[in-house]
């Protein structure tokens, strides 16, 4: 159990200095709630992450093998949709090398920007499909959107009221901000202020 722990303590400690986190799972064990809980800080301090699920040679497979482990794994960490995942065998050195390569793009994504112009118009195109919700007959109104951040890319949004925005509605343009730019690997930092806040 302290071992467990020390372990824990040291994998948070160098998420810390990390840009890019390589969670590595085992394919025989699944996700454990250790890994929930490591996965999760990374998530959480916004770091890049790729899963990395090992001993990939020790399971039996068929044409489907590999879909029914994505979805159990995507079900398990719902909140990393984002991230890739990579089987390998550390034994075999099975898609070992590619591990390297998906490391290098979550980097990229990690640390794109995006120009101001080009993401106020994936904002208008989005809120033109599904309009921004409304409260007590009060509609939300976004400004305007810009990039303030990398690692994570931090979105800032201005809009009239930022108690208006439901988390459903900013999940919905988070989606579109991935569908339009990717950002696969990397969470995103979104932050919604009132207008008058530009100010301070």
């Amino acid at each position: 159990m302290s071992l467990l722990i020390r372990r824990g303590i040291r994998s948070l400690r160098a998420i810390d200095r990390a840009d890019v986190v390589l969670m590595l799972l085992d394919a025989v064990d699944g996700v454990t709630e250790q890994d929930k809980k490591i996965v999760g800080y990374a998530h959480e301090a916004g770091r890049a992450v790729v899963l990395v699920v090992n001993k990939w040679d020790l399971i039996e497979k068929d044409s489907k093998t590999t879909l029914r482990f994505t979805e159990t794994i995507r079900s398990e960490l719902a909140f990393m949709q984002y991230a890739p995942i990579v089987f390998i065998s550390a034994l075999t050195k099975q898609r070992v090398p590619r591990v390297t390569e998906v490391v290098k793009y979550a980097a990229e994504q990690h640390s794109m920007r995006v120009a101001t112009s080009v993401l106020n118009q994936v904002i208008e195109d989005a809120c033109a499909i599904n309009p921004p919700p409304s409260d007590r007959g009060r509609k939300m109104k976004i400004y305007y959107t810009t990039q303030a951040g990398v690692k994570p890319p931090t979105i800032v949004f201005f809009v009239n009221d930022p108690e208006i925005m439901h988390f459903s509605y900013l999940r919905y343009l988070e989606n579109k901000l991935r569908e339009a730019f990717g950002f696969e690997g990397t969470p995103l930092k979104l932050v919604v202020r009132g207008r008058k806040e530009e100010d301070d």
